[in-house]
């Protein structure tokens, strides 16, 4: 999901800076509203786990889009499923590129032992290479965004209108290791939900995160659980209207980033280096571990490896350095 949230800006730039070209995006469905609004940019979902499932199903999606005539194809994922795709493009003469994740250089940094600890190319900057390759030359160095969304009566009935600050909260990701502890994450609520002229809006997905919100949410003033409330395309017309984002390294980042919001990401066990920061953010807005105590951060990109004795980094994270943080700058 953050992934493709990440490819956003990069087509807005593509589309910019090359009018005259019509672009057609292919993922799951539930990621089309990511895409809405998009001058010349079409949205085909696959059906990964219907008709489009398996060798003979991604060949049947390969027939499907053929019909459309591309000029081009641009795999911005490369795995199995994309790499079978593109090939059956390449037989048909089908000029193609795909990413290159840097896999030697990630391993490097995520290295016990010899590690090469530098800021590695972000992913935006691998997917504009890709386009590059298929001869588009894009520069994202000044990004346009979006002008924030009109807040939609679905919006309003769950949360309010915006009289005050809006702050989003999203504090669940895809690994534990990425994630904040919940009760230190409690804490940084519970300070943010005090201060005057300043709403809350906590963000996630899933029944167990849904429950585990509310419950927060009831405890605090000012404080919304939104999860559970609106659907995703509700969901990124409220995170337009917001002044800050609070996030682990997950999609919801990605979310805001894309939108031209300040976005503050807590980091685990990764790191901003890999190359997965939210689009166009400042690395003052990383709030990162003690470094010193835990060297061998990032032993992971993706957060589903622990080194030993690093289940607990985050916890050098104090929650007032988080609230402070983010009063200071709104």
């Amino acid at each position: 999901m953050g992934d493709v949230a990440m490819t956003v800006p990069v087509v807005r730039a593509l589309i910019k800076q090359y009018p005259n070209v019509k672009i057609t995006v292919l993922s799951k469905p539930f990621l089309k509203p990511l895409f809405n609004n998009i001058e010349n940019v079409t949205f085909y979902a696959a059906d990964v786990n219907g008709k489009h499932k398996g060798f003979f199903g991604i060949y049947k999606l390969y027939k499907e889009l053929k019909l459309l005539n591309f000029d081009a194809v641009a795999d911005l994922h490369n795995v199995l499923r994309s790499k079978i795709l593109r090939t059956f493009f390449k037989f048909s003469n089908t000029n193609i590129a795909f990413i290159n994740k840097g896999r030697k250089e990630k391993k490097a940094l995520t290295s016990t032992t010899n590690k090469v600890f530098k800021q590695l190319k972000t992913t935006h900057q691998r997917y504009v290479d890709v386009f590059n390759n298929l001869g588009f030359t894009i520069d994202i160095s000044k990004p346009e965004f979006p002008q924030k969304q009109e807040l939609s009566e679905e919006i309003i009935h769950v949360a309010g209108e915006k009289k005050d600050k809006w702050i989003g909260i999203a504090p669940f990701a895809q690994y534990n290791s990425k994630m904040y502890p919940l009760a230190l994450m409690e804490n940084v609520i519970a300070d943010l939900a005090q201060q005057k002229n300043l709403k809350v809006l906590l963000f996630g997905g899933g029944q167990k995160e849904v429950d585990l919100l509310e419950k927060i949410a009831s405890k605090y003033p000012n404080t919304i659980n939104v999860a559970g409330k609106i659907k995703l395309n509700q969901e990124l017309n409220l995170i337009s209207n917001l002044d800050c984002m609070l996030s682990m390294d997950s999609g919801n980042a990605h979310f805001a980033a894309m939108l031209g919001i300040n976005v503050y990401t807590i980091w685990g066990i990764t790191h901003p280096y890999t190359g997965f920061a939210p689009f166009n953010q400042p690395i003052e807005n990383a709030i990162l571990p003690d470094l010193d105590k835990y060297p061998n951060i990032p032993c992971s990109i993706y957060g589903n490896k622990v080194c030993e004795g690093y289940e607990n980094v985050m916890r050098s994270i104090s929650p007032k350095t988080i609230v402070h943080k983010i009063l200071e700058n709104i």
